[in-house]
């Protein structure tokens, strides 16, 4: 199977609808296609049909066996694309570097970097006690290793 074709084909499927994005394609032992696309509002079920029934409709079964499976990406998954970082903009993230981890709020997503915001209690200056402090990091996307959303339970 010729895994340009099929991106080639998913690419096409997903044009109809600007908002949503390929994060991953594979295919492996017997022909199996497994597709991860996303949204910026989230995907609905009847898109992940849709672009399953528009790839396979363009493969020939007579030429190559195969199966497709076309879903969205699992929360416990990293991050791997910036525009999946744009989508989770205010959300808490637990991020991994070479040096440090740090988990906090998303508050920007440019190009280069994200910016991650947290509340931190230090040890006051003047006397006993602790104080509530705002923190932040900008962090470049070359120096993330692994980014994950945090799953909050209210």
């Amino acid at each position: 199977m010729d895994k340009n074709k099929v991106e080639n084909y998913i690419d096409e499927a997903l044009s109809e609808h600007e908002e949503l994005f390929l994060v991953s394609l594979t295919i492996g032992a017997e022909n199996k296609i497994s597709v991860v696309i996303d949204g910026d509002k989230g995907v609905p079920l009847r898109e992940c049909i849709r672009v399953s029934r528009a790839v396979e409709a363009q493969l020939d079964r007579e030429e190559e066996d195969f199966s497709i499976d076309v879903s969205t990406p699992d929360i416990s998954k990293p991050i791997t694309l910036k525009r999946q970082y744009v989508k989770n903009l205010g959300r808490t993230l637990n991020v991994i570097t070479e040096d440090d981890k740090y988990e906090g709020t998303l508050d920007e997503v440019t190009d280069d970097h994200i910016v991650l915001s947290w509340k931190a209690r230090e040890p006051k200056a003047i006397g006993k006690g602790k104080v509530t402090v705002q923190k932040s990091v900008t962090l470049t996307y070359t120096e993330i290793k692994e980014t994950k959303v945090k799953i909050l339970f209210s």
